[in-house]
């Protein structure tokens, strides 16, 4: 055992760490956070799934759950090895339009269920959406922690994978009505995009500071 620790001391100073401890401190915990995230978000997805009413939501549901379980099992096993995973990363892709639909109708407040039963299709696709939304966060900050090349590039590579999944639950819940967007009044649209010009050229050195400091006295 001293043998090992003294090794292990050995290869951290000259740089020859072992590729499954290929990891720094800040890393593993946020990795574990991120873990424990996907876990929390599957496990959601599999309680809501028997509440489901609606076809589309149904497969929309399956589809990312099979995602991010693939997904997982990739973390996760690169994570333990410190190197390549079996599995290449891939990209999610969402099967809807890009269209929203603007505007605000009157609708009813809306208030927490008393019982799983109340549970309805926007209200779970809602859960869905903010589980997507909180695993592009988590691992967005994970990755800007990490050490190890292929972890990293995982973690990364999911990023977008949340998003747009995040994207496709935001226009199923604005196609049913669940997810409302207003605009703001045309003129003061047309004024903020308009707020911001294209940046030209490089920064210039202040020469009377240059010339100011070699002046000085030592």
């Amino acid at each position: 055992m001293q043998n090992q620790q003294g090794q292990m001391h050995q290869n951290m100073h000259t740089g020859a760490v072992p590729p499954q401890m290929n990891h720094g401190g800040h890393e593993v915990f946020d990795v574990h956070e991120v873990l424990s995230g996907a876990i929390s978000t599957m496990d959601q997805y599999m309680m809501v799934r028997q509440y489901v009413k609606d076809p589309e939501l149904l497969d929309i549901l399956d589809r990312q759950y099979q995602f991010m379980q693939d997904e997982y099992n990739i973390t996760v096993e690169c994570f333990t090895t410190g190197q390549d995973p079996s599995k290449r990363t891939q990209s999610y892709k969402m099967k809807q339009g890009n269209d929203f639909v603007y505007g605000l109708q009157p609708s009813q407040p809306k208030k927490p269920a008393q019982s799983p039963t109340e549970l309805t299709d926007a209200c779970i696709s809602g859960i869905m959406l903010g589980s997507a939304k909180s695993g592009a966060s988590m691992k967005t900050m994970a990755a800007c922690e990490v050490t190890n090349p292929v972890v990293r590039r995982v973690l990364a590579d999911s990023v977008p994978n949340c998003i747009e999944m995040a994207y496709e639950l935001s226009i199923y819940q604005n196609q049913h009505h669940y997810y409302q967007v207003p605009q703001l009044a045309q003129q003061d649209m047309q004024q903020l995009l308009n707020a911001y010009a294209p940046a030209q050229g490089m920064p210039q050195a202040n020469n009377m500071n240059m010339n100011t400091n070699m002046n000085m006295p030592h």
